[in-house]
């Protein structure tokens, strides 16, 4: 037996060097073995790695070394989410060109997650803002245009008005330009879409065929996709300007066309500029609506603001009814037509804004067995839920909102008062951005020809590298020479588009481009992409469950549409894992300090056992948290530091800590386990310094039973042996047991139920190690089969230890090579069964017996039990009744 500690300071990169020498992850296109293809969201190269990145890619390496082992052939790819606003910002603050800041981050992060020993085909790398990336990516823009689905047309916007450039409405913080810090303005600009809007069915209704994504991810896109159906009606109107003499209005509430008190149009809605233009007032009202955000969110908290334009407009079922119509800041011109009844009674925003201009409100229900009025507070019931309709398009009764609308649509459509209309909440995805780090955009604008696609032959479009950022906006619009150009049909002097697009253009196919990224023509190979794809297992953070997910569905189907994939959906599987988190710590001035500047101690040690459903008593005893109150220090000077909240990991926090100064001192192997074993992979796992130490220390004590069964594995007999006694084989169930348990889990992604497998199935082995005495030939070969078993159990999540103990074993080759060890079947019955003994409903103890024993044999053990003697305190036994392989229940 070695008596050395393991080192990973010299292990790790030493084996790192033989997997890249040896090119062990290269993925082979023309190896006709199962595909597997497992991919996680790819980096923004910001400079530095976080822990967050530890965990999702750890995450993605045991699922592709596992399934490597299962003799797949594997792609398990790797590249960079080059373009976005960070890099020109700091070529702004720093001085540096952006490519320039860019790729030398590039090279800093591949260096870090090279040291993780992540099984990648660093062979297909790329960067998004490598052109001979995004030279595709324009030939797909142009190929989108002439199939319908990219246009040019004029869009609301959030402005900058300091930054010069469109905002997302992410980037709205509080009605202010989250860099600048501006008060952000609405414009209207002329900007390039891509139509997600044709696909909106088709992208709702094949949520139901992807089973293996989180249902909370499908729900956020059918939210987000948001299908409605209602009634499209027409207002009449009197005293509105000449050429509107109707106003179309879309609902969803059609059982509410009874209970209107106004009617509203958005602040862009045409009607409400041709009253702008002979009104100054309205015209004013509107610019004040413009200084909000686009964001729905914004509009929703915003005060209700309204102008009453004196034009009234008349109820479709009854020209009488008239109601005032109103300019609203709330209302949207992207959704419906732009117009809506106003039902105070049963919208919060049309509540508040009626309560305002002190209008009327019409119940239309109310609770049932009530006569209750709305107060403050619109009654909004669930469309299944049932309620008094009081005043009503049919005959007032009680019954559900989903039956009343129904029933409202049919007599609006038999009496000619309306349609029925299908909407959805998804609006076309503006591409357009105002500024220099990003895809250009292929077109080129000629004033005699209009909009003019850049030749295939000319791209890629690439971008002028010899550009200044001295000028706020867009520098593509300051450059001398580059946006001058000759249109391609004419030969007129014309000008390059200067907007580029949306980085999300460019995450939304990288998945597709893997699957050959040599291809110097096409974006894809397409017999090459149709058999890698879809990604089998696609891991990422939940920040990205809508627009990302959504996008990269959309873009699938166009790249189907102009023919270069052939299939819809881009991830068969999806799994968003949860963050890292840790401590926050504050000096007495309230200022936050990092981890490694604080010093922590244990005022008091009282440790309590933490049950792990399913494992033996051995694993719950190792798995203790100290609940002791703790001390903080400033290492540097010794004053009293708060402990704070834990918090996710962030600068603006200071809780973060260095991967680098993790794997330099505990070693790769110890960081992927700590990441995997201390929480489900789905929830938020918090970072501890005592969790790291205490995966260091399960490294350290694998090693020494590996070397310690190595030895005993030379006196094991070469040839299997042709019977096992009892111990051999209770060691070989649990080895095969363990194996079973393992493999099922990994399926899962269940990494941490895995890791407590294999360290229940590490004490066994230590156990069976520990007993005194040279062991018999047959517990020789099991104890070598087992630790065998235990390594390739381990090494998806501690590959470098494993390769070094499948040395210590004698093993040929290199694990991670090897096929997954095969379960024997018949290992996995058990000859024993345990059940919980109940005395007068409480339970007292356990008893263990043969699976085929009677149910007298069983009463027998069960009251032999001195728990049971005890708890019965000589009484008799009026009767013993055993609930087969469930319970024992003693009644005295």
């Amino acid at each position: 037996m070695s008596n050395e500690r393991y080192n990973a300071r010299e292990t790790e990169p030493r084996w790192q060097r033989v997997w890249d020498d040896k090119a062990i992850f290269a993925t082979k296109n023309d190896d006709p073995r199962e595909k597997y293809y497992v991919l996680e969201m790819f980096p923004y190269p910001s400079g530095r790695i976080h822990m967050g990145h530890v965990r999702n890619y750890t995450m993605g390496d045991v699922v592709a070394r596992f399934q490597r082992a299962q003799g797949k052939n594997v792609l398990h790819p790797m590249g960079w989410d080059a373009f976005g606003l960070p890099a020109e910002n700091a070529a702004i603050e720093r001085k540096v060109a952006p490519k320039a800041w860019t790729y030398e981050n590039i090279a800093s992060m591949k260096k870090q997650l090279q040291t993780m020993g992540l099984s990648l085909d660093w062979s297909r790398e790329f960067a998004t803002c490598d052109p001979t990336y995004y030279k595709h990516q324009q030939k797909m823009f142009l190929d989108f245009m002439r199939a319908g689905l990219a246009e040019r047309k004029k869009s609301k916007v959030n402005w900058d008005p300091v930054d010069h450039t469109v905002l997302a409405n992410e980037q709205v913080i509080d009605g202010r330009g989250w860099r600048s810090g501006a008060l952000v303005e609405q414009r209207e600009l002329t900007q390039w879409f891509f139509k997600i809007s044709k696909y909106s069915d088709e992208l709702l209704s094949a949520l139901d065929t992807l089973d293996r994504w989180p249902d909370k991810v499908r729900l956020m896109q059918r939210n987000w996709i948001g299908k409605s159906e209602g009634l499209h009606f027409q207002f009449g109107l009197i005293g509105a300007p000449a050429g509107f003499d109707k106003l179309p209005v879309f609902t969803t509430r059609a059982d509410t066309m009874y209970g209107p008190t106004f009617s509203a149009i958005s602040p862009d809605h045409p009607l409400a500029k041709a009253l702008a233009e002979r009104d100054p007032k309205v015209a004013a009202f509107i610019e004040e609506c413009h200084r909000m955000g686009t964001s729905q969110a914004e509009i929703d908290t915003a005060e209700k603001l309204g102008f009453d334009t004196g034009i009234k407009v008349t109820h479709p079922a009854d020209a009488s009814w008239t109601l005032p119509l109103y300019i609203a800041n709330f209302v949207l011109m992207d959704y419906g037509t732009g117009a809506i009844i106003g039902c105070p009674a049963h919208d919060q925003r049309d509540l508040d804004f009626a309560r305002k201009y002190d209008l009327p409100v019409l119940d239309v229900f109310v609770p049932v067995g009530s006569d209750e009025r709305v107060g403050d507070v619109a009654f909004v019931p669930a469309k299944t839920d049932t309620v008094q309709y009081i005043r009503w398009v049919g005959e007032p009764g009680v019954m559900t909102c989903e039956e009343a609308m129904k029933r409202s649509l049919e007599i609006f459509e038999k009496d000619g008062w309306g349609k029925r209309e299908i909407n959805f909440r998804l609006r076309d995805w503006g591409i357009s951005r105002q500024r220099y780090w990003g895809c250009p955009i292929p077109i080129i604008h000629c004033p005699t020809c209009d909009i003019v696609p850049v030749p295939d032959k000319d791209l890629p479009v690439v971008l002028p590298e010899d550009v200044s950022f001295d000028k706020p906006g867009n520098a593509l619009d300051h450059h001398p020479t580059w946006k001058h150009v000759k249109c391609p049909n004419c030969g007129a002097d014309a000008r390059r588009e200067t907007d580029t697009m949306d980085t999300f253009v460019d995450s939304s196919w990288y998945f597709t481009r893997f699957t050959d990224p040599w291809n110097t023509t096409e974006p894809t190979t397409t017999s090459v992409a149709n058999r890698m794809m879809p990604v089998d297992q696609y891991i990422g953070g939940v920040e990205h469950a809508i627009l990302h997910l959504l996008y990269s569905r959309f873009f699938t189907r166009a790249m189907k549409a102009t023919g270069h994939v052939n299939f819809d959906e881009p991830f068969a599987g999806m799994f968003t894992q949860g963050m890292v988190v840790h401590e926050t710590y504050k000096k007495q001035d309230g200022s936050f300090v990092s981890p490694a500047e604080v010093l922590i101690e244990t005022v008091k040690a009282d440790l309590v056992e933490v049950s792990i459903p399913s494992l033996s008593k051995s694993i719950m005893a190792e798995n203790q948290v100290d609940t002791s109150p703790r001390r903080a220090t400033l290492i540097a000077s010794g004053e009293d530091i708060t402990i704070g909240a834990i918090e996710k990991m962030s600068k603006s926090k200071r809780n973060t800590v260095d991967p680098d100064d993790i794997i330099g001192t505990y070693g790769a192997d110890t960081a992927r386990w700590f990441m995997l074993s201390d929480s489900p992979p789905d929830r938020d796992v918090i970072w501890s310094e005592e969790g790291v130490k205490g995966a260091s220390r399960f490294v350290q004590r694998l090693w020494r039973q590996i070397n310690e069964s190595a030895a005993h594995g030379k006196s094991a007999p070469a040839a299997r042996p042709a019977e096992f006694g009892p111990d051999a084989l209770a060691i070989r169930k649990a080895a095969h047991g363990a194996l079973s348990k393992v493999s099922t889990e990994i399926e899962k992604l269940h990494f941490n139920v895995c890791l407590a497998h294999i360290r229940e199935f590490s004490n066994v082995l230590g156990e069976a190690l520990a007993r005194p005495g040279t062991p018999a030939p047959d517990v020789c070969w099991a104890l070598h089969e087992a630790s065998v078993i235990l390594v390739q159990l381990f090494a998806p999540m501690m590959p470098h230890l494993a390769e070094e103990c499948w040395g210590v074993l004698g093993q040929s080759g290199m694990i991670s090579e090897a096929r997954w060890p095969q379960i024997e079947p018949n290992l996995l019955v058990e000859d024993t069964m345990t059940l919980p003994v109940q005395v007068n409903g409480k339970k007292r103890g356990e008893v263990t017996v043969a699976r085929e024993a009677t149910n007298p044999e069983i009463e027998a053990a069960a009251l032999a039990l001195d728990a049971v003697k005890q708890a019965l305190d000589g009484k008799p036994v009026k009767k013993v009744i055993v609930v087969a392989q469930r319970i024992v229940n003693v009644v005295g």
